[in-house]
């Protein structure tokens, strides 16, 4: 058996009056998706418990078929395994956002998008300014970079009861009550206050003001926590994986399950990224006699929803569903056995810019898998389905046939 999962990120919304009271589900133009429906089933399914936070890290530990209440122990340590950072017991990772606020409103949580070689040059320059050897700043892609604390048995300013807000969370809101609060939010506060000083007159703001761009102001220190102890994917549900992604986060939710990760070139995990890439690397991967699953993960949709743009969700879910989604399913005439799972990991509302806790549609067809009579892939044909899974992470088990997992 082979299987095929496709995670359109946020792709879950509510209904919106300038589609006439349609999601952008709903709205967009999604054949192979409502194929996927109609030959097996829609259902849904909560990957968020409503003590944790509605974020890309606990909704896709879930989605994978891991419980977040046992093995969730922060997100950026799951950047910091895709980056083949190795966490001592006693360290902490950290992820660290490039951002622009102006008069305390978080402008923008991407700093405009910053290039990576203009986030590694203001990176590698706050590292020259810090006097602690137990920090150092680690340059990752574009706006998503890393703060690693090296501590000890007797060093450990931290807890999981560090308090700290996601920037995306706080678009075009004032952000003065949300820096870090808690067990070492001192030692977090006080460096994104002094990146302040140290990027203001920085050469790559002046040449990014001279190209009409927004700074990068600061810093923005959220999501720490220390390596979770996941078990191998083989270990828990027999299928050799590969993961299809341009974020980090799930680069290392992928190697920490002991996946290995596919780049393909021209991913980009925003707008512009290369859907149909995307698909031909999905393609080519699960034909291989060593590979059991592939996931392909699209940033693309929840990035839409950040920035509020219904338009521009709804292009990037006929993308994936022409490029990605309609070759993977045409090759179940040429494979003997597949299964397929569409599904996001959470809900990211366009009127919030941000994501929500909720349910959220899924549609699973292939293999053993009978009609159960819907006809399109989308929250309204989930909320009338029996398939209801409160617990997210039970899906997984159910998916590979595998209901014991």
């Amino acid at each position: 058996m082979k299987y095929v999962i496709i995670i359109p990120d946020g792709c879950a919304d509510e209904p919106l009056e300038s589609l006439s009271g349609k999601t952008p589900l709903q709205a967009a133009n999604i054949p192979a998706m409502d194929e996927i429906a109609a030959t097996g089933h829609v259902g849904k399914a909560n990957h968020v418990p409503a003590h944790l936070p509605a974020g890309s890290d606990v909704a896709n530990m879930s989605l994978l078929g891991y419980d977040p209440n046992e093995f969730f122990s922060g997100r950026a340590p799951l950047e910091a395994a895709a980056q083949g950072i190795q966490l001592g017991p006693y360290d902490w990772a950290i992820r660290c956002n490039l951002v622009t606020i102006q008069d305390q409103i978080m402008n923008d949580f991407t700093a405009n998008h910053i290039s990576t070689e203009e986030a590694t040059e203001l990176l590698q320059f706050a590292n020259s300014k810090i006097s602690d050897s137990r920090l150092e700043f680690i340059p990752g892609v574009s706006y998503r970079n890393l703060l690693v604390y090296r501590g000890s048995e007797s060093d450990q300013p931290f807890t999981m009861e560090t308090r700290h807000t996601a920037p995306h969370d706080l678009t075009d809101k004032s952000v003065s009550n949300d820096y870090p609060r808690g067990p070492g939010s001192d030692l977090l506060v006080d460096l994104m206050n002094q990146s302040v000083e140290w990027f203001c007159d920085h050469p790559v703001n002046q040449q990014r003001a001279s190209r009409g761009q927004l700074p990068a102001t600061n810093v923005w220190l959220w999501g720490l926590g220390r390596t979770p102890a996941l078990t191998p994917f083989t270990s828990t549900y027999g299928p050799r994986g590969r993961m299809i992604t341009a974020v980090d986060l799930l680069r290392g939710l992928a190697k920490l399950i002991d996946w290995s990760c596919i780049e393909v070139p021209g991913a980009t995990g925003y707008l512009d990224t290369d859907y149909g890439a995307k698909g031909r690397a999905a393609i080519e991967a699960i034909q291989q006699e060593n590979v059991d699953l592939v996931c392909v993960h699209i940033e693309a949709t929840d990035e839409a929803s950040h920035e509020g743009r219904v338009d521009a969700k709804i292009e990037a879910l006929q993308e994936i569903d022409r490029h990605i989604v309609r070759p993977l399913w045409e090759l179940r005439h040429e494979l003997p056995e597949v299964r397929y799972l569409v599904t996001p990991d959470h809900p990211t509302p366009i009127h919030l810019k941000t994501h929500s806790h909720g349910f959220v549609p899924y549609a699973m067809a292939g293999a053993g898998i009978e009609s159960e009579g819907a006809n399109t892939y989308d929250e309204a044909s989930a909320d009338e389905s029996k398939y209801d899974y409160p617990g997210g992470w039970k899906l997984m088990g159910d998916f590979l046939g595998n209901t014991s997992a």
